[in-house]
């Protein structure tokens, strides 16, 4: 590539940031590095009806959570600024006034009322109504390609409203590439002249998207399928300007775990996880999930939506941000729309698990638990590394491992009926004992005199074990028993012991 590659991540501050938009910024963010490139942060506000305050703030604090933090947006390396769309109105009438000189764009008049006159008209004879090159200059319409020069200066000093219309070229094939979809064509007549500016002026997308991204020199659009039909539109708009266009790339919809259809909010809130990076408050109140909220790791979400739709080409599941640079390639990424699978990404957030530091996560367990709130960080963490393999979340951490900092107040009655049985009192009895004679109370003391007691006898372990496990634990669960038994000390050891075999009486 001769060109420094710069790419760009341009979504609408209307509300949370979707993971289908996490994901598109990803994609952007491994090319730009894998390259050497720019990764840019533009916001496209041009529509300020949808507009919600706060929403670009939650965009950028969403990439900078997941690691892929913009190089140059709004108040940062503003190379190329302003880089909210709302700032940059001044720029686009120039660019429409251009393709109008050109004969590349005209002047429309007709209100909503006629239009929608036009479309009814045709529904009752069975037909779609397109403005285009089969109407557009037949007098039906009102526009500047059939009003003179000074009809159409006259309407405009007048202040009727008007919009710029793209004038979609007739009668050709139009060759496309995208990068994931290979060579299309399409053949221009189907094309409507679609708005490029209204009279209130404000572009349309399509022409605010093509302005910025040549000003900005973006050298590669990486966006959703749902862009993929205006492709045509935004080549012929580069062509229309002389324009070199950049390459497009067009990833794949994010499927629901069925499937079938595009992931929504409301299977997250149907199946129980969330669609948004971060926890968000809607104007109205209402909160929505977020994934770092409900226990998932960053690496995790950078993990799971890497795979949705891109294939390393090998067996390889778990990957670091700094792999998934050096491994991305667009012609990787798969057409076919990618399924979400929940199951999946806990997966992922179990591996992540193991790869935390003790200390940092019984610091987070500490500050969501008020039972903890004045034991010491450093035995929290001794805890932690014994359970944390058993565990998805932080939020799991308190059922494993209650029995460390509390002693039960009741047993398990399934387990009670397999682990106690006749004879077990003066088991737990000589336990007792044996503990209180282990003067050095470590782990490897504690197994070596209390095995070899039970070899010695030729006890079942069994018959030892289990109700030794529900004295200190309350159920037959957790880790190794004498990590327990250490981690309690042997005072706390006996008491737990001889509260079981008072049951027994």
């Amino acid at each position: 590539m001769s060109k420094k590659v710069r790419v760009r991540f341009a979504p609408s501050p209307t509300g949370p940031l979707h993971i289908g938009g996490v994901r598109t910024a990803l994609f952007n963010y491994l090319f730009a590095k894998k390259h050497g490139g720019d990764f840019v942060l533009r916001i496209e506000d041009t529509d300020q009806n949808r507009y919600v305050e706060g929403a670009e703030d939650y965009i950028v604090e969403s990439l900078n959570w997941c690691g892929i933090p913009f190089d140059e947006g709004p108040g940062k390396n503003e190379k190329f600024g302003p880089y909210r769309q709302s700032e940059r109105k001044h720029l686009y009438k120039q660019y429409a006034d251009q393709l109008i000189d050109a004969g590349k764009a005209y002047y429309a008049f007709d209100t909503s009322e006629q239009l929608d006159a036009h479309r009814k008209g045709h529904e009752a004879e069975g037909k779609t109504f397109i403005y285009n090159w089969h109407n557009r200059e037949k007098g039906r319409l009102v526009n500047s390609l059939v009003l003179t020069e000074e009809e159409t200066k006259a309407k405009i000093e007048a202040g009727e409203d008007y919009v710029i219309r793209f004038k979609s070229p007739q009668d050709e094939t139009l060759a496309l590439n995208d990068i994931i979809r290979g060579d299309m064509s399409i053949d221009t007549n189907v094309l409507d002249d679609k708005i490029l500016f209204k009279s209130d002026g404000m572009p349309t997308y399509h022409l605010a998207n093509i302005v910025d991204d040549h000003l900005m020199e973006i050298t590669h659009v990486i966006r959703g399928e749902e862009w993929l039909p205006s492709l045509a539109l935004h080549k012929l708009l580069y062509d229309a300007f002389g324009w070199e266009a950049p390459e497009f790339a067009h990833l794949p919809l994010i499927l629901k775990p069925t499937g079938k259809g595009k992931l929504s909010k409301r299977d997250g809130d149907k199946m129980g996880f969330p669609v948004f990076p971060l926890e968000y408050t809607a104007p109205d109140g209402t909160v929505s999930r977020g994934y770092k909220e409900d226990g998932y790791f960053a690496d995790t979400v950078v993990n799971f939506l890497a795979f949705l739709g891109w294939n390393p080409g090998s067996e390889q599941e778990i990957f670091s941000l700094e792999q998934l640079v050096n491994d991305f390639d667009l012609a990787r990424v798969n057409k076919a729309g990618a399924r979400f699978d929940p199951d999946k990404t806990k997966w992922f957030n179990h591996h992540y698990m193991q790869q935390q530091l003790d200390l940092d996560l019984a610091s987070e367990f500490k500050t969501k638990n008020i039972l903890l709130k004045d034991i010491d960080v450093n035995y929290i963490a001794l805890v932690v590394g014994l359970i944390k393999e058993r565990a998805t979340f932080v939020s799991d951490f308190w059922e494993l491992s209650h029995f460390f900092f509390v002693s039960p107040t009741d047993y398990d009655e399934k387990a009670s009926k397999k682990a106690l049985k006749e004879g077990t009192d003066e088991i737990l009895n000589k336990v007792v004992d044996l503990v209180n004679s282990t003067d050095d109370f470590t782990v490897e003391n504690l197994q070596t005199n209390i095995k070899d007691w039970i070899t010695d006898n030729e006890i079942g372990f069994g018959k030892v074990m289990m109700p030794l496990r529900l004295a200190l634990v309350g159920a037959l669960q957790g880790p190794d028993v004498f990590d327990i038994m250490y981690m309690i000390g042997k005072a706390e050891t006996v008491k737990r012991i001889e509260a079981l075999v008072e049951t027994t009486k």
